[in-house]
């Protein structure tokens, strides 16, 4: 009994001691966290999974290389047709350099196509060829209208690489395009993309007295054109030149994925007239059309007969047109806050070819006529359709 008590009070005390450990050492219980923390051992990072791709197929592989081989292959065979063209002005006697742009040989008598922007203020110009050598070239021709100029240099044949024109016509959106040139300098530098549009409208930056010309075929692509591509060549996937690069949108001066270039077509119809003649004949109609609107916008507006077509404005007195009877618009509406002249003649087709504005208009008349041809124009006036034929002049 002794003996049991004497437990019973020796496991009290033991579990007095206890509680006392646990309520009197209140500054140890408080740190006891932190202290066990930091007596934790360091955690083990985790190691990521390591994911390892599939080996990517011998067909896969193939392609890829051949893809590489093409753009190496045709850039070896066209870069040394592409040229590194320098403009410089005389300024009492001493040359100051104005520019750089780009340019191609087309031909073995040493013409060169490039932009007439490139060299258009230059009174000395200078050529550097893929192989280092250099030769000064001479201004034979340019055409602001078209943005094209043609120069030549005195160079053996053997030393000169025609490029091959291609066909313009022949483009698709989404065609891989590539263009060789000298941007910022950096001479033989080459760019891939697309055809990203076609049939854009660029202004001529030229106004005569006869009215504004625009360039309704330029090509857009996204390959990367920057200050110094322009004049040199945009090629299709053979390596044929398709356009002449030209101009960029942006609010940089550097490439913004939108590039423009003068079709092939334009350059084909208008370079052998600038290499004979130093200047391009352009056919000429004599009209003015406002652009602002399409006949579809003004159709309910004017209570017109038709939804395409080109609303004559103004008829230029003496001028083709005039001749032929065409008429003007004869009173002014407002329309969307613009003036509009309503009441003239509209043209609906040109020797058959129907016409949804007035861009095509002046497409076909560059890209199918020549001054002093005769072509028919379908027109309506006061609600009758009616055929009249015109002797296109010469652009003023």
């Amino acid at each position: 009994m002794i003996v049991r008590t004497r437990r019973i009070l020796l496991a009290a005390l033991s579990l007095c001691s206890v509680a006392l450990a646990c309520t009197c050492n209140t500054s140890s219980l408080l740190q006891a966290p932190m202290a066990t923390a930091s007596r934790r051992p360091a955690e083990v990072p985790q190691v990521p999974t390591v994911v390892v791709p599939t080996l990517v197929s011998d067909e896969v592989l193939a392609e890829v290389d051949a893809q590489d081989a093409w753009l190496t292959n045709l850039y070896q065979r066209v870069s040394p047709s592409v040229v590194f063209i320098k403009v410089f002005e005389d300024t009492s006697g001493v040359l100051t350099m104005l520019g750089s742009g780009s340019g191609f040989v087309i031909d073995t008598e040493g013409h060169i196509v490039t932009n007439n922007h490139v060299v258009e203020q230059a009174d000395s110009i200078q050529v550097t060829f893929s192989d280092g050598s250099v030769a000064p070239a001479e201004l034979l021709g340019a055409d602001p209208y078209s943005d094209l100029a043609v120069l030549r240099v005195d160079m053996p044949a053997d030393r000169l690489f025609p490029v091959e024109l291609g066909d313009s016509l022949a483009l698709k959106v989404g065609q891989r395009v590539v263009a060789i040139g000298n941007p910022f300098g950096l001479q033989g530098t080459m760019t891939v993309g697309i055809i990203s549009a076609l049939a854009r409208t660029l202004p001529a930056q030229v106004a005569e007295s006869a009215g504004y010309f625009s360039n309704p075929e330029i090509i857009q692509t996204d390959a990367a054109i920057n200050p110094g591509n322009s004049g040199g060549p945009l090629l299709d996937s053979r390596g044929r030149v398709v356009g002449v690069n030209a101009a960029i949108r942006s609010t940089t001066d550097a490439n913004s994925g939108v590039g423009f270039a003068v079709p092939v077509n334009t350059v084909k119809r208008i370079v052998p007239q600038l290499i004979e003649e130093g200047v391009y004949h352009y056919p000429y109609l004599g009209i003015y059309s406002n652009n602002l609107f399409t006949l579809a916008e003004l159709a309910d507006v004017l209570d017109l007969p038709v939804m395409h077509g080109i609303l004559v404005s103004e008829v230029t007195a003496g001028g083709p047109a005039d001749r032929a009877g065409l008429r003007g618009g004869r009173r002014e509406v407002e329309h969307m806050g613009a003036r509009v002249i309503a009441g003239g003649d509209i043209i609906t087709a040109i020797n058959g070819y129907g016409l949804q504005n007035f861009d095509e208009l002046i497409a076909y008349l560059v890209r199918e006529t020549e001054a002093g041809q005769e072509v028919t124009l379908t027109i309506i006036r006061d609600g009758k359709e009616m055929q009249i034929p015109v002797t296109l002049g010469e652009r003023p």
